[in-house]
């Protein structure tokens, strides 16, 4: 399939952001979806939710970046918004490994048409510790990858008031430390990864890895009316056991619907037609 889709093709979308996102999201999408894509960077896109928790975030992640694509339509006079949202938390089954969900959005006012590319995973340097000492700030900025990923610095706790971001040099760490212990009541500050994009390659990577999922689904073109987005919405399960032929939790098929007249189908999810009876709640249970 070409490059470009016919629905965008020659039109004009912008880009909110204040943290350099363009270098990883413009290429591939002015690519994908054949339109032109302008940079909005005036707007504080902190507004929408700070990683530090100056501000929180309004609603959801998918609000955040519902809320930054119509910011840059309304700012740029564009029918078209594209937006970034990342968040951190632990992993959904192992609560001790940290967990990155990307999402970049496009958002088409005048077709009514939202598609979101989206990455999870792992990879990711988001961690914070309280410290007493430069020995042990120096240690967790080593492991963070510091300099190349930024740190963030508040004294006593991380609900102070105070905090010291773009640290980005070792006498800059140090500098932060000292005004850090010397604001402190408790002989302690509160060390972070900086996880804003352009402080942070590996978040930057991951944002790029979302951007490519939503290329992928500009591709997917509906079989019913033709339009980009057409992707996996939902699962079913039931694949049946190889031994007893009772149904599993294994999937069975991927449902696509297209979000923009609803068209819906089916596809298998693998080749196999059953599941191992390792994965029945029968056989293994």
């Amino acid at each position: 399939m070409a490059d470009g889709s016919p629905l965008f093709a020659g039109r004009c979308a912008v880009l909110l952001t204040k943290h350099r996102k363009e270098q990883v999201i413009r290429p591939i999408l002015e690519k994908a979806a054949g339109f032109q894509i302008i940079v909005e960077a005036g707007f504080d896109t902190d507004q929408f939710g700070a990683f530090t928790r100056e501000i929180s975030r309004p609603g959801s992640q998918l609000d955040a970046a519902r809320l930054k694509a119509e910011k840059g339509m309304e700012l740029a006079g564009t029918e078209i918004g594209i937006a970034s949202e990342g968040s951190f938390d632990s992993h959904p089954l192992i609560p001790f490994v940290p967990w990155n969900v990307e999402l970049v959005l496009l958002a088409d006012q005048k077709e009514k048409l939202e598609i979101c590319g989206r990455c999870a995973n792992s990879e990711t340097n988001y961690n914070h510790r309280m410290i007493t000492s430069l020995e042990e700030a120096e240690k967790f900025a080593r492991k963070a990858g510091f300099p190349e990923h930024w740190l963030a610095l508040r004294p006593d706790n991380e609900r102070h008031q105070s905090v010291l971001k773009d640290i980005n040099t070792w006498e800059h760490l140090k500098d932060a430390l000292r005004w850090g212990f010397a604001k402190s009541a408790v002989g302690k500050v509160f060390l972070e990864t900086d996880m804003r994009a352009h402080a942070n390659p590996t978040r930057m990577r991951n944002i790029q890895k979302a951007a490519e999922d939503l290329a992928e689904k500009i591709k997917q073109q509906c079989p019913q009316c033709a339009s980009p987005g057409f992707s996996v919405t939902g699962v079913q399960k039931g694949l049946p056991c190889e031994e007893c032929g009772c149904l599993t939790e294994e999937i069975k098929a991927r449902v696509f619907t297209c979000k923009r007249c609803g068209f819906s189908r089916e596809e298998k999810a693998a080749e196999r037609e059953h599941a191992p009876a390792g994965r029945c709640q029968y056989c293994n249970p």
